[in-house]
């Protein structure tokens, strides 16, 4: 049996790094969402496992059982020609390889296998990817609860194509201990009023990952226009977030034109 499955781009709209654990692992408060830019998979039942690479982005992914895809197919017990085609930059803040991940598992489950051990063994992110709607993730990554719905939001993406390791990242971050959201998230009426709220917000690795490599901070001048600009994830893709498609279309435009050589993304927020 053959089977496609879509694997939407993870956007953290906030990120509080609110402690850190012994072990090292940091606590987090985020508000997540998905979009309608990301990666395509098929998977075919086979014999032997194979991956292949393919797409804009195929370079210096590997096709082999170090790839979170293919240890994905493994915890479900599903041997099978999987074929990734990846639009979506490598380490770039947005999910990448956590969402192809729990893409499998979504393909896997479609085809009669279940992960034999829980898919937060493939990463921190990938509990979240297992769904497109928006979410509010806690812990360190595991805690996942439903927020209330989101006003129709679009959204363009821009990453500079610049590698920023998340782990220099943290080490960057000099208070470990900030507040998290309110306990109860309240309820918005439009895009304009989620914006307002979302503005009080943090990403508290917005500023270490531009001390690392500043021009995310250029990119995030690109959005004068958005109702609001800011990074997603440990960078360095960042967003600029539009009450309707023609002003995102616009903007999307505008910046390819400015930086051809950059990745640039016009999409709309998925509610599931």
């Amino acid at each position: 049996m053959t089977t496609k499955v879509f694997a939407p781009a993870k956007v953290n709209l906030t990120l509080h790094i609110i402690g850190q654990r012994d072990d090292g692992y940091h606590l987090l408060d985020s508000l997540v969402v998905f979009v309608s830019a990301g990666d395509e998979l098929c998977l075919t039942e086979a014999v032997e496992m194979s991956l292949n690479v393919s797409g804009p982005y195929a370079k210096g992914v590997p096709n082999d059982a170090s790839n979170l895809v293919w240890r994905a197919a493994e915890l479900c017990g599903l041997s099978a020609e999987i074929a990734l085609e990846k639009h979506l930059p490598n380490a770039a803040g947005i999910g990448g390889g956590s969402a192809d991940a729990a893409a499998v598992v979504r393909a896997a489950k479609a085809l009669g296998r279940a992960p034999k051990e829980d898919v937060a063994t493939l990463g921190a992110d990938v509990p979240v990817c297992m769904s497109s709607a928006p979410q509010r993730m806690s812990g360190i990554g595991e805690v996942l609860a439903p927020c209330a719905k989101l006003p129709e939001l679009w959204m363009v993406l821009v990453n500079p194509i610049k590698d920023v390791p998340t782990p220099a990242v943290f080490r960057a971050l000099k208070q470990k201990a900030n507040p998290a959201m309110e306990a109860d998230l309240p309820t918005w009426d439009d895009a304009h009023s989620f914006c307002e709220w979302l503005a009080g917000q943090r990403n508290d690795l917005e500023a270490p990952a531009i001390e690392i490599e500043p021009v995310i901070g250029q990119v995030l001048d690109l959005f004068p226009d958005a109702l609001l600009a800011r990074m997603s994830g440990s960078g360095a893709t960042c967003f600029g977030l539009y009450a309707d498609a023609k002003s995102s279309a616009k903007a999307a435009k505008r910046i390819k034109q400015a930086h051809s050589e950059w990745w640039v993304a016009d999409t709309k927020v998925l509610e599931a």
